[in-house]
């Protein structure tokens, strides 16, 4: 990852922030780094609404809960149609997870960490993209969008066998979301001027997002964790660092910016030109309507 430098913004403490008044969602927020950022703003006066699977946060106070399968587009687009885009002041989607050692496919026939880490969000982005903050009221800045992944890092896709169906690697497989994930924010800049879109790369955080990498190997899966809980910082951590960026007056003017764990804006990967953005986004569209479910523009 290359720095850009041109990108600097006042941080602040965590702790001092008020944010009484502020609507967010973030899809993947039941878990992980989307808990902890959801309880933390709760925390600092957010109303926060929170999408996933299983609801551990039911006794705080500013969190409301959706239910939602990520793994199923159609799912996705019902979710988009739901969610109260238009009073939105900013969307997080963090949900995710890693591919499987041997391939694993949803009940729509797409593959699994695909579907969940990078098509779902394209999904739900276009269905509330054009709404949000639309009922907002006058003279405040534009809504904003973070779309977590690993931008910054050279990943740029393999077009070809874009649901891994003639061929598997678990590897090649991820790193079609990382690259989707970071393109999906550079599309969406141009697409939609009506709001402002962020990248962010937390790097290597102590969640259990690897579990599914693993497969059925909870002894080798508890080694690494705990190899990993030792050299890196917990999801709470994360937030704590993360949350002041989100908010931060200075990132008005710099949509299409991608941060990385520390918060220092970074350079997007080279080779994601506009002609490749629109044939991966492109691509990624005709896969979702295969199984029937179209995706809105």
């Amino acid at each position: 990852m290359k720095r850009d430098r041109s990108i600097n913004w006042r941080r602040t403490n965590a702790a001092g922030l008020n944010l009484k008044g502020m609507r967010v969602a973030i899809v993947g927020g039941t878990a992980g780094i989307g808990r902890a950022i959801s309880r933390l703003m709760a925390s600092r006066g957010a109303t926060v609404t929170v999408v996933g699977q299983t609801f551990r946060d039911a006794d705080v106070p500013g969190i409301n809960f959706i239910k939602a399968d990520l793994s199923l587009m159609r799912e996705a687009k019902r979710l988009g149609e739901f969610l109260p885009a238009e009073t939105l002041d900013m969307a997080i989607f963090t949900a995710g997870i890693f591919a499987a050692p041997k391939r694993q496919e949803t009940a729509e026939g797409l593959e699994r960490d695909m579907a969940v880490s990078y098509l779902s969000r394209l999904v739900i982005l276009r269905e509330i993209a054009t709404r949000l903050g639309i009922q907002r009221p006058a003279g405040q800045t534009k809504p904003r969008v973070f779309v977590m992944g690993f931008p910054g890092v050279g990943q740029t896709g393999t077009l070809e066998d874009l649901n891994a169906e003639k061929s598997y690697g678990a590897m090649k497989v991820h790193m079609n979301t990382v690259a989707g994930n970071e393109m999906l924010v550079l599309e969406s800049v141009k697409r939609y001027p009506n709001a402002n879109f962020y990248g962010l790369n937390p790097g290597i955080i102590k969640t259990d997002i690897r579990s599914n990498f693993m497969g059925h190997n909870k002894a080798l899966f508890g080694l690494i964790e705990g190899l990993i809980g030792l050299l890196t910082p917990s999801a709470e951590a994360y937030a704590d660092k993360i949350v002041p960026l989100l908010v931060a007056p200075d990132l008005e003017g710099h949509s299409g910016v991608h941060f990385n764990k520390t918060g220092d804006a970074i350079l997007p990967s080279p080779g994601l030109t506009d002609s490749h953005v629109k044939t991966f986004l492109a691509a990624s569209e005709r896969l979702i309507a295969r199984i029937g479910v179209s995706v809105a523009h």
